[in-house]
Formats: structure tokens, sequence, C-alpha cells
């Protein structure tokens, strides 16, 4: 039995399913010797890569409102697209460690200045050397007065960029930021060449053929690509293929190689199909229901309260995760963070408290909730289990079924819609998370939470946390952002989802990135044919 139980978990770490540290803990577990564990875990996380092929994915996103200007890109597709032709100064790894990518290296003796020493050498697709004017350039273009870059929020701190020769970059900010370095990875901040931020320029492992958005990208690999033993498909077609069901038959047919988000409603029968890997990632990324305060009836507290306490939040990871996943306390930080306020009492439906406020708002009629499987796959199914469990308080929802072809821009971050469902993919820290989403200064705020006193206190704690230096401290003040969020802000977030996606096994990797799907959206340059 011993030895059945370790062949499988060879099996599962050769394709992925687990990482080295969870092979190595299982098969302690299991009674073998930590040597002959760590060297089977390091011939197998060694595995050659192979070049050659046409890589061919199915993403549930893409729109046909969709860009090549970083900066606004909004969904998944365009997340993959993206560091698919380009590179950032940083970037996460694997195992979730920062990196230097076009910046070689980096330091700060104050975390208020920050130099960056560029990569020498590098090239455009256009053959031109990057250096550091491009640098300078790309950010400008997110930083800009007139920028509708949605980075822009997170680099209002920045009060100049400058070039200090070719190959060095100097940041100054308004305040300390210790995680400036994390901040400049963000996948909007895509280095292109200076004057040209729009067409699909870039330094990546593939050069863009074409592009139709909502339709597919076509990229070929790039030969004079500086990172070694990166980016080994001959050429790449991403295809926006949003209805689940038809992502998960080409994937059984062999149309695709791999696709994202797999319909948990279906995943056992999928799970049958012998020439199909089920990969599973935990990380970050949380479903929310934004309420506007910008739009009435959300400006309401009490009736911000009152639908909080009105949902059955284990019901929807059991329903609409299938249990891949955990609930939610409706603020963004996950367990996965340094700073996860578990202190914080889990918030329970209740319908007695729910109707309390409800009744105290002065509300009546039906509530429009707004809903698209765009937003995530069961993401109508969880609208109605909602509302299911709010009549209960006695507040009547009525549930509306958006079209899925421009719903991130005719539904999200939209006061036509006051109430709607969303999913964030979750950031790597609690400054960069708020910074993206909560803050007064970002773009992508979805709950227009800005005016309130709890929103204005927040906003100065999150500045004072991203200074402090000292570790106790800046987790008491991220505790008390996180009761902020919870409980004055916009969001409802009942459910922390797990990645669950799908490749042939034809597809060979080694330890999957969990900071977002599909390898850390990098599986185009991580992943080759076995």
């Amino acid at each position: 039995m011993r030895d059945k139980f370790i062949e499988i978990q060879k099996a599962k770490l050769l394709h992925g399913q687990i990482g080295r540290r969870q092979f190595v803990m299982s098969v302690l577990a299991a009674g073998v010797a930590l040597p002959a564990a760590l060297g089977f875990a390091d011939k197998a996380n060694a595995a050659m890569p192979k070049s050659g092929g046409l890589f061919r994915m199915g993403i549930a996103h893409g729109s046909t409102t969709d860009t090549l200007d970083s900066g606004t890109s909004e969904n998944h597709f365009t997340l993959i697209n993206g560091y698919t032709f380009g590179n950032h100064l940083t970037e996460v790894g694997s195992d979730g460690q920062l990196t230097g990518e076009l910046a070689e290296s980096y330091e700060s003796a104050d975390a208020q200045k920050w130099v960056f020493n560029l990569r020498q050498g590098v090239e455009f697709h256009n053959g031109k050397t990057m250096t550091s004017e491009d640098v300078v350039a790309s950010f400008n273009h997110h930083m800009g007065e007139d920028s509708t870059s949605a980075a822009k929020g997170l680099l209002t701190a920045v009060t100049s960029v400058e070039a200090d020769g070719k190959n060095r970059v100097i940041f100054n900010l308004a305040s300390p930021n210790a995680d400036f370095p994390f901040i400049v990875s963000d996948y909007h901040i895509s280095i292109r060449p200076a004057g040209d931020m729009t067409s699909g320029v870039g330094t990546g492992g593939y050069v863009l053929q074409s592009f139709e958005p909502g339709v597919k990208s076509v990229l070929k690999r790039n030969p004079n690509y500086w990172k070694e033993g990166k980016a080994h498909f001959d050429e790449v077609e991403l295809l926006s293929i949003i209805d689940p069901t038809a992502r998960q038959t080409a994937l059984m047919n062999g149309d695709i190689d791999s696709m994202d988000r797999v319909d948990l409603k279906t995943i056992n029968l999928f799970k049958r199909n012998p020439n199909i890997n089920i990969m599973e990632a935990t990380g970050t990324a949380h479903y929310t229901f934004p309420m506007r305060l910008s739009v009435a009836p959300f400006d309401n507290y009490d009736l911000r309260m009152a639908l909080k306490h009105s949902i059955k939040r284990q019901e929807l990871v059991d329903k609409v995760l299938l249990g891949y996943g955990a609930v939610g306390n409706d603020h963004p930080i996950s367990t996965a963070n340094a700073f996860h306020n578990s202190d914080m009492p889990q918030r329970e439906f209740d319908a007695d408290k729910a109707a309390f406020h409800y009744k105290k708002s002065g509300h009546s009629g039906a509530i429009p909730l707004s809903a698209s499987d765009a937003a995530f796959s069961g993401a109508v199914d969880a609208a109605q289990l909602i509302a299911n469990s709010a009549s209960e308080a006695g507040i009547e929802i009525e549930v509306i079924r958006e079209p899925r072809d421009g719903y991130w821009s005719n539904v999200w971050n939209n006061d036509a819609k006051g109430w709607c469902a969303c999913y964030w993919g979750g950031r790597p820290t609690e400054d960069w998370m708020f910074s993206a989403a909560y803050t007064n200064d970002t773009k992508w705020n979805d709950t227009a939470w800005v005016g309130t006193d709890s929103s204005k206190k927040f906003n100065a704690l999150v500045i004072e946390a991203r200074a402090e230096l000292d570790t106790t401290k800046r987790r008491e003040l991220y505790y008390e952002c996180q009761n902020l969020v919870s409980d004055d802000g916009g969001s409802i977030i009942p459910l922390f989802n797990s990645y669950v996606s799908a490749n042939s096994k034809a597809i060979a990797h080694n330890e999957i990135a969990a900071n977002w799907d599909s390898d850390g959206a990098k599986c185009v340059e991580r992943w080759w044919f076995a």
C-alpha cells in the first residue's frame, strides 16, 4: 500500500499537481527516508524542458473592448497575453518570492529612494535595445496627469522617476514603501519602447503576430529572448472561450492544450478523462459582490450590513465551489497573506441581524444584483443563492443575468449597476491589494468607498502601514484596515476560491504558482510539451 501511495505522489509531482514541499511532506509521512524523498523531488523539478510545438489555450475571459495597452488590462485574457509578449521590472516566481526581471537588482537605504539596475543587452521585438529611457517612459504612461491606466493609483506615491545613465533608474517616493519592488511587478506596468505603449511590442518570450479583441491572440517564439530556459513553444494561440462547457469540450476534443477555470459542477466527470490533468492551486484569489456607495441604496450603511448578514457563506463554498475554496469575511486579505487578521470573528448568516439592519435602513422593494458567469463560473448561481438566503430575512433581491460580452466595461465598476458579481486574483501584499481596489486614489475602487469617515481613516492607515518598518506595528495597522473594510466597506467577499484548471497530459511544467491562475498567468513562458 505504501509503495502504491508513493507512486501516486510521484505522478502528481511530475505532472505539477503538487509541489516539491508537498511531495516531501507526504512521503515523509509515509515513512520514506528524507534523502530519497529529496532526490526524487529534485529530479522531478529539474525535468528538462523541450522546445517546439503549437500551444493552444482556452481562456475564460476576453472582451471586444480589450487592447494591447497594459494599463487597460482588466481580465485574465489580457493578463496572460501581456505576460506572453512583455516583461516587468520585477516578477513573483513560482515559489511566491519576488525576483528581478528586467531589473537585475534593486536596493534602497530608506525605502523611499529606490534604485533599479537594469539588465543590459535586452532587446524589444522591434530590435531596439532597452534602456532606462524606456522604463521612465513606461512608468510615465501610467503616472501622467491624464493617464487612464488602472495602475495610476498604485503609483501615486512616486514623486519622480529618473534615468541615471542607460542602465539605472531611480524612483523617489513621497513616503517610504517597503513593498515598492512588489508594486512594480504589477501586470499593468509592462515595459515598452519609449513612444510606443499600445502596439504590443515588448521584451517577452513571444512576438505578437495578430490580436483580435475578444477572440484570440497569435504569437511566435522570440528567437532573441533574454531569459534562458523559458518560452519553449514555437507558436502560441490564446483563445477567448468564455463558455465553460465549450472550453471543456475543446480540451477533451484536442482542440486546445490547456484551459483555465474548470467548471466545478462537472469536475468529477472531467476527472475521468485519462488524457487530462486537473490542477488546483490556492492563494489570494477571491470572488466578490461589490456594492457601489455612489449608487442608492448602497450608500446606506444599514442596508449594506443587512446584505452582509444575509449570506450563507459555507453554502456558497459547498454549492458553487464544491469545496474548492474557503469562506471570506468581507475583506480581501487571505490566510496566504502575511498580515491576515485571524482575530476577526467570522461573519455568519444571521436572519435576525439582517432583518434588523434592513428595517433600520428604511428601504423597501427589490434590490437589483447583476451577475454573469463572465465574472466567475457559477456567479449567477451564487447570486441566486444570495437572493434565496436574503429572502429568509425579508429582503427581496432581483438577480439580473447580464450578457457575458462587455461585462467588465458595461457592468463592473459602473454606476449604472450598483451591485454586481466580480472576481479578484488577489495581490501578494496587503498594501498592493488595498491600493489596487480600496484606496480613494485607485481607478478600480469598485465599491466607490471614498466618502465615509471609515474610508478616510482607512486611507490614512494604509499610508501609515506602508511606511512602517516595525512588523508588529504594521500587523496592527493592517488588522484595523481589514476591520474597516469588512464593517463599513461596500464589498461582500463570501468566497476565497482555489484556482482549478486543466491541461492535456502532453503539457509538462514544474511547480505551479498561485499568485494568479494559470501558473501565475505565466504558463506560456514556463510550460512545454513533454
